[in-house]
């Protein structure tokens, strides 16, 4: 070997780990250009590695070594004569095993050879420490796979090590790697592997007691690998390391984390883990709502929990921590309480709602409780509460709101009053805090903001300008979103006179190189689009691309690999906290004449970091593109084919929400694009009867096989129900033309759902042949019900023809119907039944039977919005079965009877379900007027009317009306008056529109009709404007 060639690059090495830039990269380039492409540079480093003084050389040696070991295959190593590489071989281990420094040691990663098997075994039964240390770690290699058994008995010892924790936690790290190596059919593997668990628990449980907080952290590194494997491996021992992590977040040392949702669902562990989170809630939340801290990582877990598990396992345990908590002495303890609730509400709102009785007096407290803290943490709950159980909070305005019960302008003028002047004195970041309230509370009361619009904008409008980062930049975004607030409030003729300097200021926020105000004008351009209409549409030619531009930018790195410099790298080499990090630098040279970069080697933390602020602003992008569309319409066609194009891409992105608005979107504009087309009506049926024109169906054609193969690798289950749900509303739409050529696919899609065999509902600690839980979080109950929604639309698509596809589904569906299930899970059930049989129509006849029984059973049900789908589904069964069901009737009646005692003030589910039973009993009366006992059933049916909450029923019920009218007219003569109210009522201009203008129009014919029977009754009931007279 030359010793002037390992003389200079001994010398280049050392210059490498120079903090000058300009030595590093002149050092980084000559080292590829004049040495790595060498295969003598391999000697040479081993030579370094053997002999330099410099620690830092040295570890950059054993770095480069195993890397041109490595480079293309081993290409460059398998160059230099066999009897070299022997001797490297022969030395290697010796080298090794002589390095004080253990940095230098984890940096050589010895490559396969006979020799080196029996070596890894000597050493670690060595004497030594430093010996045992060493090859347990870094040794394990791909290709020792048949070994692992030997491995685990030497690992066995090793975790008891008497000397060195040192060891035992470098075992541990061992185990972790050998973990990724195991497959699920290695049955003998992992029962060997998961009987030493209890022994690496316990090195964590030393780690973190000896105050080694870098050894521990490595250790929760490898339990969290474990965690993330699909490899069954901690199964047994789920409560043991639940009960360790709860208890090391209770000693405040370390962040806690959970383990998997199946093991904490089957062994019920969620009490026991909400009693461990509980004490780490109470303890103080930094000032900075940035700064992460224990409580916050506790809190973050018991949302976790309440969102991903069946609320029984969750809200009764967290129920009963509250309350202990909440009465406690300790303020601290009752703000822990209050936020624990906030969190929980998300994922078990649902489940709360009957419970509310109960919550409501700890909330009343905790709004009058004497600590401010408390009070606060109140406040953050109740705005949980307001989210996700909206009716609730309103009927609970005065404990909310204690001022004057009136009406909400009162509400209104104190709110603003209170935050209008904040927004000319308060500090910056409590202006934005007011500016957000401020476009809450136009929200809330939509034309009710009018007097406070002007005021309100004039002080808003200076904010729209600042040009400073930080709080200004959030400030003016913020500002932002509570203008376009306003307009839908206000309205467009109200807003119009600030419509093109809105425009013009979000367009500058474009420009400010800001993600967050990008986002901000992009939320702003949807709102205007959805309030100005087709008027939004001369802005488009600027929208438009901008839009696209965000959907096109890198996000997460691929920027800075691109570009990355030599420079950048000989950084990286000298800060990386161990070579494993660092950044290896190839002889590949880009177009730039820069070294590229081993994309493998790169510390994600440091060069791949999401930036989430892009990524959001792209899925807020994306969403836009299809509001847009749906607002300008034919002024959107010159941008169709570049937007569906760039959304099709984003399909593939790896952040869940861009592929939502991507889907959202995407179906968005099929929808849009096929109204534009002025098809004809559509026909149910497997053939299709009206076919679609050219464009729509290549539009089709290039967004539904991208979106059918983005779910065969959709793991996420919020997308998943969004394409379910936009595929429904789609299918609805076009009808049968849509799902041609595609329609196995599409039902393979709701059976997986339904059988819970999604990817995205996939398990891996769950055996193939195990049965799903039938009690499962809300969330999953939304996916669910979107597959409903998925299959009834086909069976409106298909008609008919959806009969032998029914036969499958039906199963599938009414297993969701049982008294284990969720409220959510039965009511989509009946629901989606009801639907599928409006579509399906007279085909259903076979199945009437067993769907009469289901539908019997739901109807008395404890829950009102499943006894309402009942009812709906009950009377369409009526409807279209051809088995005449009037032997029945009674028995119905008598079901449906019940459901008509409601009062005003009752909660709004029970007066749907009245609703739904007077569109029943109509249908009833349709189909075989002689089989109901009219002098019984009119006297409710029309005490009922007129409908409050289901007007969509008022179809049916003026069906069977004007039914009566033409065969047994006199059968409503004692009820003319009533009937005429209503009459009144639904026409009254000044409401909502009620019975659609079909109804309408044969409506007014009849009063038509009585007029010129009774022209002053008609008059008396105010409807003489309907008469034409």
């Amino acid at each position: 070997m030359d010793p002037n060639f390992v003389q200079g690059l001994h010398n280049l090495l050392l210059q490498s780990t120079s903090n000058d830039t300009n030595q590093l990269k002149a050092a980084t380039a000559q080292l590829n250009i004049e040495y790595y492409k060498n295969p003598a540079c391999i000697s040479a480093l081993a030579q370094i590695l053997a002999s330099s003084p410099e620690s830092a050389v040295r570890q950059l040696a054993a770095v480069e070594m195993r890397k041109r070991v490595a480079q293309k295959s081993g290409d460059l190593w398998m160059q230099l004569p066999q009897d070299v590489r022997s001797q490297i071989k022969d030395q290697l281990p010796v080298l090794i095993l002589a390095e004080q420094d253990s940095s230098d040691t984890s940096a050589a990663r010895p490559g396969t050879w006979p020799q080196l098997l029996p070596w890894l075994h000597q050493s670690c039964t060595s004497a030594q420490v430093a010996h045992r240390d060493f090859t347990v770690l870094e040794s394990i290699v791909e290709g020792f796979q048949e070994h692992l058994q030997s491995f685990f008995k030497l690992f066995e010892g090793l975790l008891n090590d008497p000397e060195s924790i040192a060891v035992r936690i470098t075992t541990v790290r061992a185990l972790g790697v050998i973990a990724q190596y195991i497959d699920s059919d290695d049955k003998a593997d992992i029962k060997s592997f998961q009987a030493l668990l209890p022994g690496m628990i316990r090195i964590l449980g030393q780690s973190i007691e000896s105050g080694d907080e870098a050894g521990a952290r490595q250790l929760f590194d490898v339990f969290e690998t474990l965690l993330i494997l699909e490899v069954p491996i901690l199964g047994p021992h789920i409560a043991e390391l639940a009960s360790f992590l709860l208890q090391a977040g209770g000693n405040r040392t370390l962040e806690p984390e959970i383990p998997k949702k199946s093991k904490i669902q089957s062994q019920a562990l969620a009490g026991a883990i909400l009693e461990g989170l509980m004490p780490i809630t109470t303890e103080p939340e930094p000032t900075d709502s940035d700064d992460d801290a224990p409580c916050r990582s506790a809190l973050r877990i018991i949302d976790g929990l309440a969102t991903n598990l069946p609320p029984t396992q969750v809200f009764p345990a967290l129920r009963t921590l509250i309350s202990q908590y909440f009465s406690s002495p300790d303020a601290n303890n009752r703000r822990g309480a209050m936020l624990a609730l906030g969190v929980a509400v998300e994922g078990c709102s649902e489940f709360m709602t009957p419970l509310m009785s109960h919550i409501w007096p700890v909330i009343e407290a905790g709004l009058q409780d004497g600590d401010n803290s408390v009070r606060k943490a109140t406040c953050v709950a109740v705005s949980c509460l307001c989210e996700w159980l909206e009716e609730e909070c309103v009927a609970k305005h005065a404990v909310l709101v204690p001022i004057s019960q009136d009406v909400i302008e009162q509400y209104l003028q104190l709110i603003m009053e209170q935050l209008a002047g904040l927004l000319d004195t308060a500090p910056i970041t409590v202006k934005t805090v007011v500016t957000g309230a401020l476009g809450s509370a136009a929200h809330a009361s939509k034309e009710k903001f009018l007097p406070y619009f002007q005021p309100t904008m004039n002080k808003l409008q200076h904010f729209l300008v600042l040009t400073g980062e930080g709080e200004e930049t959030e400030l003016r975004g913020i500002a932002m979103d509570a203008v376009g607030t306003f307009a839908e409030a206000v309205g467009v003729d109200v807003f119009r006179p600030y419509f093109a300097d809105m425009m013009k200021q979000a367009f500058q926020g474009i420009e400010m190189g800001s993600a967050r105000l990008r986002e901000c004008s992009f939320l702003f351009f949807g709102v205007m689009a959805r309030v100005f209409g087709e008027e939004f549409a001369p802005y488009l030619p600027s929208v438009v691309p901008p839009l696209l531009q965000s959907c096109k930018q890198a996000e997460h790195g691929e920027d800075n690999v691109a570009t990355f410099s030599n420079t950048d790298a000989a950084v990286a080499f000298a800060s990386g906290s161990s070579p494993t990090n660092a950044i290896s630098v190839t002889d590949d040279i880009d177009v730039n004449g820069n070294p590229q970069l081993e994309i493998e080697d790169v510390d994600l933390d440091k060069m791949l970091e999401v930036n989430s602020a892009i990524a959001v602003e792209k899925e807020i992008a994306a969403d836009t593109i299809g509001t847009l569309f749906a607002a300008t319409r034919d002024h959107f066609l010159p941008f169709v084919e570049p937007c569906a194009l760039e959304l099709a891409n984003l399909l593939t992105h790896y952040y869940e929400g861009i592929r939502k608005s991507a889907t959202d979107s995407l179906l968005e504009m099929v929808r849009t694009f096929y109204e534009l087309s002025g098809a004809p009506e559509w026909a149910p049926g497997a053939t299709v009867a009206v076919p679609l024109e050219q464009s729509v169906k290549e539009l089709i054609g290039h967004s539904l096989k991208p979106l059918l193969e983005m779910y065969e690798t959709e793991d996420h289950k919020t997308v998943v129900a969004s394409l379910c749900l936009g595929l429904a509303e789609t299918i609805n739409k076009i009808g049968p033309a849509f799902i041609e050529g595609h329609l196995d696919v599409i039902c393979s899609i709701a059976v997986q759902v339904l059988e819970q065999k999604a990817l995205c509902q996939q398990d891996p600690d769950q055996d193939e042949t195990e049965e799903a839980p039938e009690d499962q979080a809300e969330y999953d109950s939304v996916l669910i019900s979107s597959a409903g929604d998925l299959v009834s639309s086909l069976a409106n698509a298909l008609g008919n023809d959806f009969a032998q596809a029914f036969s499958t589904f039906f199963p599938l569906i009414s297993k969701y119907y049982k008294k284990s299930r969720s409220m959510s899970d039965r009511s989509s059930a009946i629901g989606c039944l009801a639907e599928i049989i409006a579509g399906m129509k007279a085909s259903v006849t076979p199945s009437t039977e067993p769907l009469m029984d289901l539908f019997y059973r739901a109807l008395s049900d404890p829950e009102p919005e499943v006894q309402s789908n009942a009812c709906f589904a009950i009377g369409l069964l009526v409807e279209h079965s051809e088995i005449d069901l009037s032997p029945q009737y009674m028995h119905v009646l008598t079901a449906l009877r019940p459901l008509f005692n409601v009062s005003p003030t009752d909660p709004s589910a029970k007066l749907n379900a009245k609703d739904n039973a007077a569109g029943a009993v109509s249908r009833l009366i349709i189909r075989n007027t002689a089989a109901v006992p009219l002098d019984q059933v009119l006297p409710v049916l029309i005490g009922s009317l007129p409908l409050k909450t289901d007007y969509l029923e008022n179809r049916p019920v003026f069906r069977a009306i004007f039914h009566l009218f033409r065969t047994n007219p006199q059968s409503l003569l004692p009820f003319m008056d009533q009937l005429l109210a209503v009459f009144a009522h639904v026409l009254d201009p000044s409401g909502p529109e009620q019975i659609g203008d079909e109804t309408g129009a044969e409506l007014i014919a009849l009063i038509g009709i009585l007029n010129a029977e009774d022209p002053g009754r008609i008059q008396a009931a105010g409807l003489s404007a309907f008469t034409g007279a």
